[in-house]
């Protein structure tokens, strides 16, 4: 539904009347979806869609901030888009580099970087370290930038951390097989210490996760929003929590 424009602040500030404290995840997963395919609908380029995208992102930021969120999981740049054209590949990275460091520069936001930068150039990979670096002192809305991120590569890459911590400390595979369970994974993923998210958005209507925080979202909410994420608007985050205010939460049980 979209509603005129002066009715915007109207309709806003009413759904903001219907969450509590208690109402609002702590955190928030977003797969920022859709960035090409706004761009062809009206006619533009591939990186004009990605910079309107990067554009976005400071709002949703403060609209977290706002009502209350503490972490906040970007997923701007997936293993996968790795593959793409080299040349668009390049000019996206270029797009996320200056987006991340235009938000460091706020100093309103501890950034942490979150995916296999090993996989990227090295410069890209740099930029993004300097943005992380640069706002370690930072006290706030705590935000992960996914980028080259895979959630199937952040498992492996955590089993295999544990299975260099334990061969460093002498423990045998048959030792580390008895007392091995989930909390070894946990404690060796990039979001270790923070909160599983409790809410996942995607834009552009696409209805699947895509391998984005695979072990961490087992008993997160889904919300599928069908604006592309460059016309993703305050009211559609506001929805998006009055969705998961009215849901009851099983938790797996």
């Amino acid at each position: 539904m979209r509603l005129p424009n002066p009715l915007y602040g109207v309709y806003e500030r009413h759904l903001a009347a219907q969450l509590t404290p208690t109402s609002v995840p702590r955190h928030i997963g977003v797969i920022l979806d859709g960035n090409r395919r706004w761009a062809r609908s009206l006619g533009a380029s591939a990186s004009t869609g990605h910079r309107r995208g990067a554009d976005k992102i400071a709002d949703l930021l403060g609209w977290s901030e706002e009502v209350g969120v503490e972490v906040v999981t970007l997923w701007m740049l997936s293993t996968d888009n790795l593959s793409r054209d080299p040349a668009e590949l390049a000019e996206l990275l270029g797009i996320i580099g200056e987006a991340v460091t235009s938000l460091a520069e706020t100093r309103r936001w501890r950034l942490q970087v979150m995916g296999a930068l090993e996989l990227l150039p090295a410069d890209a990979a740099a930029t993004l370290r300097a943005a992380e670096a640069s706002t370690a002192d930072v006290v706030g809305l705590h935000v992960n930038v996914a980028v080259g991120y895979g959630g199937r590569h952040e498992i492996a890459e955590a089993v295999r951390s544990i299975l260099r911590e334990n061969a460093g400390n002498g423990t045998s595979l048959e030792d580390l097989a008895e007392s091995f369970d989930v909390e070894h994974i946990a404690e060796h993923l990039y979001t270790k210490g923070q909160p599983d998210p409790d809410l996942v958005i995607r834009t552009s209507g696409e209805q699947r996760l895509g391998g984005f925080l695979l072990w961490q979202s087992a008993h997160s909410e889904f919300y599928f929003c069908e604006a592309y994420w460059p016309d993703f608007r305050r009211v559609d985050f506001l929805r998006a929590l009055r969705s998961y205010a009215a849901r009851e939460r099983r938790l797996g049980r």
